[in-house]
Formats: structure tokens, sequence, C-alpha cells
């Protein structure tokens, strides 16, 4: 009796272990956010705005943004936050998304413009082969986990 207890114990430790490290590994890796005189400067450049929201259909505890994005010719900007996560990547989409079926079905007309890898506030540079008037829509995704974590439509 004593030897299953103890396997299950420790699997479910294991199993904890695991799961926080996925959760931790990003936050304790993730470089120094950028401070927020530098993201009100590129904000500063930017034409369009949009707002991230906690609210979306599948944005839940552990995956979700809040805060105003920005976006220029150069650079994307948040000011504001993610929950935190492996391997956040940034889209802009010619439509509007919420869910990981919508992100699914139109990802082939997104362009994936770079990694996000702060938490609290970005920059992330626009290549020159990228126009974001074409576009409406910045979709943070975690690649890793196929998850959806959140939109902001800023045209």
């Amino acid at each position: 009796m004593r030897t299953p207890l103890l396997v299950a114990s420790h699997l479910l430790c294991l199993g904890l272990g695991f799961g926080l490290g996925i959760y931790a590994l990003p936050i304790l890796i993730a470089p120094d956010a950028p401070s927020a005189a530098e993201v009100s400067t590129q904000a500063g450049e930017a034409r369009f705005t949009g707002q991230f929201r906690r609210d979306l259909k599948d944005s839940d505890a552990l995956h979700w943004g809040e805060g105003t994005v920005s976006v220029g010719a150069r650079s994307i900007v948040l000011a504001g936050r993610l929950a935190p996560g492996p391997d956040y990547k940034l889209y802009l989409s010619p439509t509007f998304v919420e869910t990981e079926a919508d992100f699914n079905r139109l990802k082939s007309t997104m362009v994936r413009v770079g990694d996000v890898k702060t938490f609290e506030n970005f920059i992330v540079p626009v290549p020159d082969s990228v126009d974001p008037s074409r576009f409406t829509t910045v979709v943070i995704w975690c690649e890793t986990f196929g998850q959806f974590i959140s939109a902001a439509q800023y045209r």
C-alpha cells in the first residue's frame, strides 16, 4: 500500500513542478522590459492604436493581454501587460480574431512580425517588408502550445 502512494505522490509533485517550470521559466529568462520613456517615444511615432482586453472569447486566467498597442511603420509597442508564457509571436491580421479557431483558420492571411520577449511593455520592430496599414489587428500567439493570448484591432 505504501509504494503506490509514494509513486503517486512523486508523480504529482513532478507534474506540479513541470507546470510551474513552464510558467516561471519565461519570467526568469525574460529580458528587461522597455522603460515607460522608451515605450512613450516609440508610441509617439505610431499611426494607429488599439487595446488589448482581458474579456476576449479565448482569453482566460492564463492567456490574456491588457493595455494600449501602438502600431507604426517601424515598430509595434505595448504599454501594458501580457500573461507570462513561452514563445510568444506577434502577428498582424487583416481581420479581427479572438479565438484559437479563428487564428488557425486565418493564419495564412496573417504576417508574423516578430517575437514578444517581455510581459510588461514591449517594442517589436516591424520588418521593412511589412506594411501595417494593410492589416487591422495585432495578435499575440503562443507558438509552442498553439494558444491564443490576445488581440487588438487598431483600424
